[in-house]
């Protein structure tokens, strides 16, 4: 049984969820450097992240399910400003607390990062700290 990656997490949560949602559908997974991350999330980058694997057999619907809840997860998420549903997380160069992340990590060799993420809408190129979500009543029936 061949085992390839089907995509890498910076968390063990968001890596947890696709996991149970795959297996759900009948893809047999698990999760690769899991420990690691989780106990010395510093090693992210350096190790590539918590790795759901899939069987190889199964990578094609695998990929299919993923695309799917990708989907799903964008529909329920909207600009405040323009209502579209392409945006993201993302860390923003805009924010000053990243840049001055960067240079005291190069002047100090100090490793701790400053979380400087918010949402993007690659529509209108607003940037926003918390997107519209739709209620699920509010969908048709």
């Amino acid at each position: 049984m061949e085992l390839v990656t089907l995509q890498s997490f910076p968390n063990y949560i968001d890596a947890h969820i696709i996991m149970g949602r795959l297996e759900e559908e009948g893809i047999r997974c698990w999760l690769q450097d899991e420990n690691t991350i989780t106990i010395n999330p510093i090693l992210t980058n350096a190790v590539g992240g918590i790795k759901v694997m899939v069987v190889k057999d199964q990578l094609a619907r695998a990929l299919e399910l993923l695309q799917q809840f990708n989907d799903e997860r964008r529909s329920r998420l909207t600009c405040p400003v323009c209502g579209s549903n392409n945006i993201e997380f993302i860390s923003s160069p805009r924010k000053a607390v990243n840049w001055l992340t960067a240079v005291l990590g190069t002047l100090f060799g100090d490793y701790a990062v400053a979380s400087g993420k918010t949402w993007r809408c690659f529509t209108c190129h607003s940037e926003f700290s918390e997107p519209v979500e739709k209620d699920s009543a509010d969908e048709p029936k």
